[in-house]
């Protein structure tokens, strides 16, 4: 039996009913499947293998769930058995998001309202500080043996240097996802809805703005309507933090990538993700608008 046969056969939610079962795409950690039965639908998420290296608590993605699901931003939390670590979530009917699909102003206009909403659920049960996560990351890199681009060390004095920049204008810590890929996002109609709460905790919600920015490819532009979408005003040091924060989650998941390169069992080019990454990282610290953005994030 697979530890997904497993998992659903001890699900209470439906026992003793006839279930049908469908792997759903696009998980770079866990394995997700759709579980179809008696008309409705449900989400099991099964977790990777040695995902603890990844530096992700299972007790705090349920915690910061159940929390974030208050918001009627994350789903609802309908059923947990914790010695597998599985999760039954609520299914979100909609559209999953992509690059192409929020690349826009009144997509980045409501991605800054979901975040308002989620960045006010009752607090998370860790903190997430990117700064702490890449130091914790470069251990189990040593320890495990590794592979990270040659180069990522030389580095670390730039990410010092970030790290005193962001915290010039630093804001109270709200609770954040921290991981927000494209396909996290999923449009109810209603509003942006967001999953996955593996790698969320308590941030600065620059750091949320910053990544998603990311992920979605945003321009300048986009980069700026999101900012002020959030804030309600213009705001050049908090548009320089979330640039930077921007930077930091490629050369966070960097690492992150060359972990999962080294245990992961999904079928992924984690290689190829990790080393996109860093030379975009590196790109980005070697430009002219790093110093604009260190510039005005100490302003």
């Amino acid at each position: 039996m697979s530890r997904a046969d497993e998992a659903v056969a001890r699900v209470s939610l439906w026992k003793g009913e006839n279930v049908q079962v469908s792997p759903l795409s696009g998980g770079l950690t866990n394995e997700n499947y759709l579980v179809a039965t008696a008309g409705m639908r449900f989400v099991v998420r099964v977790p990777g293998q040695s995902t603890e290296l990844l530096a992700i608590d299972r007790a705090n993605e349920v915690h910061n769930t159940r929390a974030a699901a208050t918001t009627g931003i994350g789903p609802r939390v309908l059923e947990v058995i914790p010695d597998l670590d599985v999760m039954v979530l609520e299914f979100i009917d909609g559209p999953t998001m992509s690059a192409r699909s929020l690349q826009s102003v009144e997509m980045a206009k409501r991605m800054a309202a979901s975040f308002r909403r989620l960045h006010s659920a009752p607090s998370f049960l860790q903190d997430f500080n990117m700064f702490r996560l890449i130091e914790n990351y470069l251990a189990i890199v040593e320890a495990h043996h590794v592979t990270i681009p040659p180069d990522y060390r030389d580095r670390l004095p730039t990410v010092a240097e970030i790290e005193r920049a962001v915290a010039a204008g630093s804001l109270p810590s709200v609770p954040c996802h921290n991981d927000l890929l494209c396909e996290n996002f999923i449009d109810d109609g209603a509003a942006l809805r967001i999953v996955d709460y593996e790698l969320s905790g308590n941030n600065d919600p620059c750091f949320d703005l910053g990544n998603t920015a990311q992920e979605a490819e945003f321009d300048d532009e986009l980069r700026a309507a999101l900012c002020e979408a959030y804030f309600g005003k213009t705001d050049a040091q908090q548009l320089a933090r979330m640039n930077l924060f921007a930077l930091m989650s490629d050369v966070g998941w960097t690492l992150w990538g060359a972990i999962q390169a080294k245990i992961s069992a999904i079928d992924y080019d984690f290689k190829g993700y990790y080393t996109s990454r860093w030379t975009r990282a590196v790109e980005a610290m070697e430009s002219r608008q790093f110093r604009r953005w260190i510039q005005h994030a100490n302003s």
